[in-house]
């Protein structure tokens, strides 16, 4: 990145898991974190909008911490910059928000570093930090991808045929990941985690084959996360319910909560959205796209010229 240069990074949203396919599918939907980049004396994170405006605007900054990991990985050393910050991913509401911060901050390594990342190396720097790769694959490469993430490697397979559109349903309240996580079981019984695995397999092979009404029965049969967390978030039983008698696919929690996320059929969001609204006046509802564009990373040179990354 030379002198003058303004770096801009977009990163979507994601959806997680679309109900058993746990830890394992993402979705990238239509909600953005954007950065502005410039050279600077010293590390400095402005917000941009509300959302924004509670962020670490020093080095604590998670995006810092995500970048400065990945180029100390790589032996190199990160210039000092200033980075305006804006987003429309609300914060734990399980659409992805901090995973969009994960690759952020490996795209930024990559570009500051010069790097030159392949797409496998920037997945598993992101998967190592996440956890796990649904969120930040999504992400990554946009559409929807299966992923699974181990310690020395993450493999994923990209869909890039997506047809759905999408109706989120985000509660007047926040639940944090670990909070998701702790009412989860330490494991599984052995049949009952057979059967969990089918329903699971079932889920990816109808979204691969583009089957959705298959895929929502299955969204509806998850016994790996929902049944858990359907105690903290009161939503999600009445929302698969309303869905269903509306006439959509089904519904299933996003990440981890507590926003669910419908599936329609496409042209059939908006009509879905409206009924939604009166049934559940107390949540924000809106309908979303798939999105399969992954992270975007470009110039701005001077007086505005654009010009594309080599990363």
């Amino acid at each position: 990145m030379n002198e003058g240069d303004m770096l801009k990074i977009r990163v979507p949203g994601s959806t997680a898991n679309l109900g058993p396919g746990f830890d394992s599918v993402g979705l990238a939907v239509s909600r953005y974190l954007e950065l502005n980049v410039t050279r600077d004396h010293s590390w400095t994170f402005v917000p941009l909008n509300d959302e924004m405006a509670d962020i670490p605007e020093g080095k604590e900054n998670l995006i810092y911490q995500v970048a400065e990991q990945v180029a100390g990985t790589c032996h190199a050393k990160l210039p000092p910059c200033r980075v305006e910050v804006w987003s429309d991913i609300p914060m734990a509401r399980g659409l992805g928000s901090s995973a969009a911060a994960i690759v952020a901050g490996v795209e930024l390594a990559n570009e500051l570093c010069r790097l030159e990342l392949t797409m496998k190396e920037k997945l598993h720097f992101a998967s190592l930090i996440e956890g796990h790769p649904d969120n930040a694959g999504a992400s990554l490469y946009g559409g929807l991808v299966v992923g699974i993430h181990q310690e020395h490697e993450t493999e994923l397979v990209s869909v890039q045929q997506v047809d759905v559109e999408l109706v989120a349903v985000v509660p007047p309240y926040k639940l944090y990941t670990k909070d998701a996580r702790d009412v989860l079981p330490g494991y599984l019984e052995y049949s009952g985690a057979v059967e969990a695995s089918a329903v699971s397999n079932v889920l990816v092979a109808a979204v691969l084959s583009n089957n959705w009404p298959l895929a929502g029965k299955m969204m509806q049969k998850d016994l790996f996360h929902q049944p858990y967390r359907g105690t903290l978030i009161k939503e999600l039983s009445r929302v698969q319910e309303a869905v269903l008698e509306a006439g959509a696919y089904g519904a299933a929690l996003s990440g981890a909560g507590p926003t669910v996320l419908a599936f329609a059929a496409k042209g059939k969001g908006k009509a879905l959205a409206d009924v939604l609204k009166v049934k559940f006046p107390k949540c924000e509802v809106e309908v979303l796209e798939p999105v399969l564009e992954g992270s975007n990373v470009y110039y701005e040179k001077g007086a505005g010229q654009v010009h594309d990354s080599i990363g």
